[in-house]
């Protein structure tokens, strides 16, 4: 037991000695000052105009068998004032009502305590629009159970008294004396199963006449036939009974009834079905064959409904507390947060323990089960308590900002709660029309309190608990420079504005346990609770003339708003936001009343509190964000912004927020993420780390960003293991007449709610920059469409920044994912636009076991990114992707004076194949950053579409020690330079100069650089400046730099006025053209056997070429499947034929060029004759014959018609009623090939 102000047991306030009753009556002028030491007992309703408790003045609510109405604008609780309603742990049992606050000042003691309640729980089973839950009996019997069932029934509830089974051939007595038997008043249902009862004797049918019932044939019945006329027939005998129901339902072949009671003094309704199929009914054919019986056995049923304005609700726990009248609330449990809907709960002494009924039929579909392995249950929360706070509201809006907004009264009441109060625990209250959109006035306001647990000297720890708040102006609870508050089993629903806020950022060591959010609406209050028309319209704080951009700055309702990661949030749900369910952000310095109470940037380096066991749906934007601050200075000609605006912010956890100091990893454990439409999570962050989570139906599952803003951060750590992706669940959603996303997705391709446009491309876990880990997780149905490219792994769309070739993935599992659906690249169309930005081309990630594309340790890097590829890379169409080795790096070239330009990367090896880069950053900033992933130990060239710039950076980004590669700069003639190496120390903000580059007149010379001394060669009839960039330190696994900083190459140019664009490719090339080399061979593909699938990819290679000696010319051309090696044998073309079911080389077949020429009807010939489904692999030898009809037998294969065919020709073609995307033709003059794989066996996707 609690005890309360010191005493050794539990004392209720109201029988303490020493009160005075007070009944001050009821006006509205009547200011109360209770002090100096009165302590009074408020026995009865009242209305004052204010009470202030101060000097040692207590007010008690009386516990009373009546309700209190306490009606006034203010309560103030001032220096050593006291109120109490309840005590802990002994709860009063009336409702208490205020007006506009209660206060609790320096001294203050709050105490009150309403009946402990289950505050919320989880629907136990799904609640399906329209339905009850209320099949109260249902009864099925076949073989075993000849004769007539008997069931009887009690007309006032539906309930089933007893039932029995007669033979009707031997037991027509027992039959007639137990209706005999049967009290009046009650209902019979009878059904008959496998036998007529044209064996029911006099007796019984006299027995059953009493009930008033007739045995059919008579006057006024029918006989009717149920069996089609083909069929032999036999009849179904009806009773009809008018004063009791009785339905004798005789063999046929389906034999069904519905019969409807209405519930004695009650409006509710049940319903009877009996229902009788019988096989015996059959066809007989005229040939006088034995007939065959059919395969569904002889059945009757008996079921009992409650057709009523009710339902029941099956809950995961016991509803403690819970009583008739109570309101509840049962979340969505798809992407809109408006299915949620509140009930009210009836009587039902016939519910289980965890069963409740409630008034009403559910309009949207409510999940009460895992599904696909993940748990979707909705909340239920209850709404109402035994103490309630309630601000009393005026019909309509009036008199202030946010009347622009809201048609309501938004002024409602508020608790607040100021420094140096004495204590203060509110458990069991319900608080209703709460909070004001004005600042500072909120349902729950900690404000400024600073350690409230046993730090501050507070025992027991200032808490509140078992609260509801709804219907609620401004927020839940709010913590304003408060520490150590406890806020548990709180249930917030309806309201405007961050339900759960932490406020200016020094906010720490709060815990948020079990508590419950949904419904968070916009508010008026900060830019971040506002949505797109609030943030144009709301100008104050902002600069003259600024014009917002409301997704940047604004937009960012939450249902929990963490400013400091420093707090605990556990088992907690975030069941619905217009943004966001749990938003953790950064305020760079503490702001408002908190201003000066941490050093500038400590919060992006706090290690976060517990965040355990938590789940989020319903949101719009995403169940989780890690991200962003706001903006900590006041509007200003250089920054237009409003203060507090969303800004750009990164974290790096470390130990004592110090970092120089050890990381110290952010845990997420068990975070449960459903039905967001953009993301589950977006998380950033210098080390995040995901174990045993669950994302399912969500736009985008995870992203993982990488923690800084280049070169201050110091790398990344980013890591989801042992977690669960579902692409497209069996939680379909409800389908709704103005629903404009309901289409068709799912592996089972059935109609349900998408979480953004029809075609949007939904990902599992998105690879944005990193580096990231991916371990040990299952995909499961993830399947795309024609026209929606749903893939378990995806990227980030219209990306401009950087890919990390160190985003490693391993040990993934793949269920109901097809292998086309695993990986997509993107391709230029609707949501990924044209695919020309930046990180759209240099999108790359490391397979390293092959888990993903069959071939361990391999790297996966987009088809037409030519700095990675070699001449064993393996294409994969269906992703858009190449499978490829190498070693692989970054650098990061900064350019200024200018910094719009663009630029052209080329590889020696593939000179015609260059990259084209427009830079990470805004075209308007003063330097501009381009980020290439490179191929290590190679040669490169740089050039621009505008003179060079003055001045180029090269950072060495994820280079190990002595990894290189030679670049050779694009420079006008008459250009002068100063180059440098240098290391830029992150943490100091320091650069240190490491050595400096001489001219050389050699340009072998460029490779015997060292770490003091480097050379450039400036070739002057190129306009090529060349160096080597190399890493003379070590680096950890997970930083971008070495372990002593980024080290860099600075290049300073004097470029002469009006020189042209410095682009020097026609003259560099083919001069530095270099063989194409594999340094790092290509893996094996895992056998098909170690798969564990049924699908594989099939390995195809061909080749057509011809060679050369002095004057000698040889033609070659061969197919290669899984490594077998076919030479073509002729000149003419040889087709290679494998079944696209299992991957097996069926045969070859060769036509020489003079049939192709003579007999062409021979090629189309044996095309036709293949069986669809079949994979035609065509290579050419010799000169291939480039024009006739036959020709048109590769249209069949899936050329186009248009294609102008040359010397050579290899093409992967497919026989069938459909055109895979990975049928690929290529065409040339002396040397043309394909490397690919294509998924076997061969299906095609359903159109979207």
């Amino acid at each position: 037991m609690s005890h309360l102000n010191g005493s050794s047991s539990v004392v209720c306030p109201d029988k303490e000695s020493g009160l005075q009753a007070w009944n001050p009556g009821h006006s509205e002028d009547h200011h109360v000052t209770i002090g100096y030491g009165r302590s009074v007992l408020l026995m009865d309703s009242a209305t004052v105009h204010s009470i202030e408790i101060l000097d040692g003045g207590k007010l008690v609510i009386a516990d009373t068998s009546r309700p209190i109405l306490l009606r006034t604008k203010h309560i103030l609780i001032g220096n050593k004032g006291e109120m109490h309603v309840g005590v802990q742990y002994y709860h009063t049992k009336h409702n208490y009502f205020g007006r506009k606050y209660v206060g609790v000042g320096t001294g203050g003691t709050l105490e009150i305590h309403g009946q402990k309640k289950l505050s919320w729980t989880f629907l136990n089973k799904t609640l399906v629009p329209g339905e009850s839950n209320q099949n109260s009996y249902l009864f099925q019997r076949g073989w075993g159970n000849r004769g007539i069932i008997v069931h009887v029934i009690d007309p006032k509830t539906g309930e089933v008294l007893r039932s029995t089974r007669t033979a009707v051939k031997d037991e027509s007595r027992r039959l007639a004396q137990y209706v005999e038997a049967v009290e009046p008043g009650l209902l019979l249902a009878m059904v008959v199963n496998d036998e007529g009862s044209n064996n029911l004797e006099d007796m019984a049918k006299k027995s059953l006449s009493k009930l008033g019932s007739q045995h059919a044939p008579a006057p006024g019945l029918s006989v009717r036939p149920t069996s089609p006329p083909s069929q032999s027939l036999k009849s179904r005998t009806v009773f009809h009974c008018p004063l009791s129901i009785l339905l004798l339902c005789c063999p046929g072949n389906i034999c069904q009834a519905v019969l409807p009671h209405r519930l004695g003094g009650d409006a509710e309704i049940f319903t009877v079905r009996i229902r009788s199929l019988n096989p015996a009914v059959v066809s007989v054919d005229s040939n006088r064959r034995p007939p065959v019986l059919p395969a569904v056995r002889p059945q009757a049923s008996v079921s009992i409904d409650l057709l009523s304005d009710s339902s029941l609700l099956e809950l995961a726990e016991r509803p403690v507390g819970w009583g008739p009248g109570d309101r509840l609330v049962v979340a969505s449990t798809d992407y809109s947060m408006h299915q949620a809907e509140e009930f009210s709960l009836l009587p039902c002494p016939k519910c289980s323990p965890e069963q409740v009924k409630v008034r009403g039929k559910a309009q949207f579909l409510h999940m009460g089960e895992e599904v696909d392995g993940v748990d979707m249950r909705a909340e239920v929360g209850l709404l109402t308590r035994n103490i309630l706070i309630r601000g009393e509201m005026e019909p309509g809006c009036y008199g202030n900002e946010a009347c622009k907004f809201f048609d309501f009264d938004t002024f409602g009441g508020h608790l607040k709660v100021e420094r140096g109060f004495r204590a203060v625990h509110v458990s069991g209250v319900e608080l209703q029309h709460m909070g004001q959109q004005s600042m500072g006035h909120y349902p729950v306001h900690f404000h400024m309190n600073g350690d409230v647990d046993e730090r501050g000297g507070y025992d027991p720890p200032t808490s509140v608990s078992d609260l509801s708040i709804h219907h609620s102006f401004s927020r839940c609870v709010t913590i304003h420079g408060s520490n150590g508050l406890m806020v548990k089993d709180v249930v917030g629903y309806d309201t405007l504005g961050h339900c759960f806020f932490t406020e200016d950022g020094p906010e720490e060591r709060n815990t948020f346990d079990h508590c419950l959010g949904l419904m968070v609406r916009a508010g008026t209050l900060l830019p971040s609770d506002r949505d797109s028309t609030m943030c144009r319209n709301i100008t104050s704080g902002a600069y003259p003339g600024y014009v917002a951009n409301p997704r940047q700055d604004c937009s960012a309702t939450s249902t929990f708003w963490i400013a400091n990661p420093n707090n605990n949030l556990i088992n907690c749900a975030a069941a619905g936001s217009e943004e966001t369910g749990f938003w953790y952000l950064f305020h760079h310095v503490p702001t408002g009343p908190s201003e000066g109470m941490y050093f500038p940037g400590r919060t992006e380096h706090t290690p976060m509190g517990q965040f355990t066991n938590n789940r989020a749906h319903s949101n719009y934007r995403a169940g989780m964000i890690l991200d962003n601050g706001v903006k900590t200075t006041k509007a200003n000609d250089k920054d237009k912004r409003p203060y507090l605006s969303l800004v750009g912010a990164r974290y790096g956890p470390h130990e004592d927020a110090d970092p120089f100091k050890p990381r110290v990893p952010a845990l997420i454990h068990h975070f449960v993420a459903y039905k967001n439409q953009d993301h589950g999570a977006w998380l950033r962050g210098g080390d995040v780390w995901l174990d045993e989570c669950q994302f399912a139906d969500n736009g985008i599952g995870l992203t993982l960003a990488s923690g800084g803003t280049f070169p201050d951060d110091d790398g990344s750590r980013q890591e989801v293991k042992n977690t669960l992706f579902v692409g497209e669940s069996d939680n379909h959603g409800t389908a709704q007449p103005d629903n404009r996303v309901w289409g068709t997705g799912g592996a089972d391709l059935s109609g349900r709610t998408m979480p953004r446009g029809l075609n949007f491309p939904i990902r599992g876990m998105q690879i944005y920059d990193g580096p990231i880990k991916v371990q040990n997780c299952t995909f499961r149905k993830y399947v795309a469409l024609e026209g929606r490219h749903t893939s378990a792994f995806g990227f980030r769309l219209n990306n401009s920044w950087q890919s990390c070739p160190n985003n490693n993935v391993t040990d993934i599992t793949f269920d109901n994912v097809p292998i086309t659906s695993r990986v997509f690249f993107g391709e230029p169309g609707p949501w990924f636009s044209k695919m020309q930005m930046d990180g759209d081309k240099t999108t790359i990630f490391h397979d390293v076991d092959g888990s993903v594309s069959e071939y361990p340790g391999a790297f996966l890097v987009k088809d037409d990114n030519w700095l990675l590829r070699h001449p064993d890379c393996i294409d994969v169409p269906d992703w858009r992707a190449a499978i490829c080795s190498g070693h692989y790096a970054q650098i990061y070239i900064q350019t200024r004076n200018p910094a719009n330009l663009n630029m052209l990367m080329v590889k020696n090896e593939y000179p015609d194949r260059p990259l084209a880069l427009e830079g990470a950053l805004g075209k308007r900033k003063h330097y501009q950053q381009f980020q290439p992933v490179i191929t290590l130990a190679k040669g490169y060239t740089v050039h621009w579409d505008q003179p060079a710039p003055a001045e180029v950076t090269v950072w060495l980004i994820n280079f190990n020690r002595n990894d290189w590669i030679n670049v050779g700069f694009c420079y006008p003639q008459g250009t002068t330079f100063t180059i440098l190496a240098d290391i830029h120390n992150r943490l100091s903000k320091e650069t240190r100069k490491t050595g400096v580059f001489l001219r050389t007149m050699q340009r072998d010379k460029v490779n015997h650089s060292h770490l003091s001394r480097g050379y450039y060669y400036l070739e002057p009839d190129t306009g090529l400046l060349f160096i080597k960039v190399k890493a003379h330190n070590d680096r950890e696994s997970f930083a971008f730099c070495s372990v002593k900083g980024c080290e860099r190459v600075k290049i300073t140019a004097v470029i002469p006025k009006g020189s042209p664009p410095s682009n020097c490719m026609a003259r560099a090339y083919p001069r530095h053209a270099e063989q194409p080399i594999v340094d790092v061979p290509m893996p094996r593909k895992l056998p098909n056997a170690r798969l564990h699938s049924p699908e594989h990819f099939l390995e195809i290679k061909m080749e057509s070429y011809n060679t050369r000696f002095f004057h000698l010319k040889e033609d070659f051309a061969y197919t290669e499947v899984n490594g077998r090696k076919l030479y073509q044998p002729e000149d003419g073309v040889m087709l290679t034929i494998v079944d696209g079911h299992d991957g097996k080389l069926v045969e070859t077949k060769s036509f020489r060029n003079t049939i192709l020429q003579g007999i062409p009807t021979q090629l189309d010939s044996y095309i036709s004759g293949l069986a669809d489904g079949s994979v035609v692999i065509v290579t050419s030898k010799g000169r291939l014959v480039t024009r006739g009809a036959w020709t048109k037998a590769l249209e069949r294969l899936g050329v186009d018609k248009s294609l102008k065919l040359k010397d050579k020709l290899v093409l992967v073609g497919f026989k069938g009623p459909f055109r895979p995307e990975w049928v690929h033709v290529e065409v040339g003059e002396d040397r043309v090939k394909i490397h690919q794989v294509l998924p076997i066996p061969v299906v095609q996707k359903t159109k979207l």
